[in-house]
């Protein structure tokens, strides 16, 4: 079992930055890939971004590309995703992501966070 727990959402102006983090409980940490995935109002959780177990690998989806960074600190059991140059349309609930199988989208998610809202205004 993991417990997931997101912080550092709040409301920012568009063009600024914000960095959430992802607090796991337990000591498999290591052994999950990890993935950052948001809500928007009216719209289906969508995948934004995932990590495998070591940090070597990434992806993330389009709109986010060269804007955000996903990254992970084992030793802290925590996933980070640094977001610049946020833009309104990126206003959603945040949620981070557990899974075994890479990558992490949706439907191999295995434990979800409880989310934290990001809103960016214009």
């Amino acid at each position: 079992q993991v417990q997931l727990v997101e912080s550092g959402g709040g409301l920012v102006q568009a063009g600024g930055s914000l960095r959430l983090s992802c607090a796991a409980s337990g000591r498999t940490f290591s052994s999950y890939h990890m993935g950052w995935f948001r809500r928007a109002p009216g719209k289906e959780r969508d995948f934004v971004a995932t990590i495998t177990r070591s940090g070597d690998m990434t992806r993330y989806t389009d709109s986010v590309k060269g804007r955000f960074t996903i990254s992970r600190d084992n030793a802290k059991n925590t996933v980070y995703l640094q977001m610049n140059s946020l833009k309104p349309e990126d206003t959603a609930v945040y949620y981070c992501a557990a899974g075994s199988n890479w990558p992490v989208t949706r439907s191999r998610v295995q434990y979800w966070g409880q989310g934290t809202q990001v809103t960016v205004s214009s």
